[in-house]
């Protein structure tokens, strides 16, 4: 990438190891170097106000986020902490933003921080409602389709790539090479939990690039009751593996009218964050499906719920030692929805490129198609054309809140459905979420209009 990048690279990398080195003595020394490195490389990125507020907490040994991110320090390990850094940090925030805005100019079309691709649909789990069973169980990614994504993700300034399915570890020999052949990017796999053992740990300590949000929906009985017996003790068992090798991963959890209290409780938060969770994926149930459930929708006042309950997990007084985030939710500090490219987008193990890992859709496949040019497919630009598709970033799904617009996408665009079993037209998807939206939409304009 040049000269330039590369002196970049190497004074960010000191700055790294400095924090790493004096981890028991002076390391906020460490971190307001990065912060002053950050500024020099990316000062427009982001405003004077948000590094000076950066800067005090660093100087706050009490604030409650400076005491996270020096457990994290304390207790990860040193190749992960400062491949972390380097690549999340400096590869995807720094040097790859740049060039992502840079390719978003120069193509006139949404370029993606992250792709989302799944290595194959095969799963060891058979788990009730799983929305990836809607591909099949036998389709795959061979390893050189991922690395030409990769490959050509990384000309656009991508260096975020998350594995889902499937069970991605069901191809970890295959995960562990992409991460190795990548080592400036950052993986990050959505699974189980139940494939990780002593050698995958160590296997992850080795490459450092790599890091896991586990799928859990509750305590032993519910979990149990979707996955299979046992799965939740496998899960807890993955998670000790991972904290004694300081592995970073967090949890990948899926709200439903059913378990949304449970999971948001301070006793569930509690344990994750005793088993070693750094951060909590908050996942809406989507209707995906010609047999999805649609009973386990959140009814209004439990979306409320959760929209407050976030926030306070989050907290910096009163909140809890994890990050949280949630993607229904949250739309207001990303501008709405992020699919479609703006921010990230799908590829199926069939190589379908899809705009969202929940909008089975397509125009064009990873085989026949380049990166870039399936940004600039029809159905892509199409979500370019209508983001934001509302300007009440609480109602940011053109599926679940606003369904009409995907409706009106898809026919335009001509779109065809990636389901390899049951195919499953737009308007029957919508017509799903029809009754939800109109329901939310009240609740949602009024917390929007309190806040904005």
């Amino acid at each position: 990438m040049g000269i330039r990048h590369s002196a970049e690279r190497v004074a960010f990398g000191k700055a790294a190891d400095s924090v790493i080195k004096h981890l028991d003595k002076d390391y906020e020394k460490g971190l307001l170097k990065i912060v002053d490195l950050t500024e020099t490389f990316a000062k427009d990125r982001f405003t004077p106000e948000s590094y000076a507020s950066v800067r005090k907490a660093i100087n706050e040994p009490d604030n409650k986020w400076m005491q996270y991110t020096k457990r994290i320090f304390n207790e990860l390990s040193p190749n992960v902490i400062r491949t972390t850094m380097m690549n999340l940090g400096f590869e995807a925030m720094l040097s790859g933003r740049k060039i992502m805005y840079e390719s978003r100019e120069k193509y006139q079309c949404n370029v993606t921080w992250l792709i989302l691709m799944d290595p194959t649909s095969a799963c060891n789990l058979h788990c009730t409602g799983c929305w990836a069973a809607e591909y099949g169980h036998t389709l795959n990614l061979s390893f050189d389709d991922m690395d030409r994504v990769v490959t050509q993700g990384k000309e656009l300034g991508v260096f975020v790539y998350m594995l889902t399915g499937g069970e991605p570890l069901v191809r970890k020999a295959d995960v562990l090479k992409l991460c190795a052949k990548h080592k400036d990017c950052i993986f990050h796999a959505f699974t189980n939990g139940t494939l990780v053992d002593e050698q995958f740990c160590q296997d992850m300590d080795k490459v450092g690039n790599l890091s896991l949000s586990i799928s859990l929906e509750g305590y032993e009985e519910v979990n149990d009751g979707r996955r299979g017996e046992g799965v939740y003790d496998k899960v807890m068992e993955a998670m000790d593996l991972l904290k004694a090798h300081g592995q970073l991963f967090g949890t990948s959890i899926c709200y439903t009218s059913k378990n949304i209290e449970t999971v948001t409780s301070d006793k569930f938060i509690d344990m994750i964050i005793d088993k070693g969770c750094r951060y909590a994926w908050y996942f809406h149930y989507m209707p995906v499906g010609n047999d999805a459930a649609v009973e386990l929708m959140p009814t209004k006042e439990q979306r409320e719920y959760i929209y407050h309950r976030v926030r306070e997990i989050r907290g910096k007084s009163s909140g809890k030692q994890i990050f949280a985030f949630d993607f229904q939710n949250d739309g207001e500090f990303v501008g709405g929805c992020i699919a479609g490219g703006r921010y990230y987008f799908h590829i199926n193990p069939n190589g379908d490129v899809e705009p969202c890992v929940f909008i089975h859709y397509s125009n064009v496949n990873i085989h026949d198609v380049s990166v870039l040019e399936a940004l600039q497919s029809p159905l892509f630009m199409a979500y370019k054309e209508g983001q934001p598709f509302n300007e009440n970033h609480l109602r940011p799904c053109p599926m679940l809140e606003n369904p009409e617009k995907l409706q009106e996408m898809v026919k335009r665009t001509g779109a065809k459905s990636t389901d390899m079993q049951s195919p499953e037209t737009a308007e029957h998807l919508c017509a799903k979420c029809e009754s939800y939206a109109d329901t939310w939409k009240e609740k949602a304009d009024e917390l929007w209009n309190k806040n904005h």
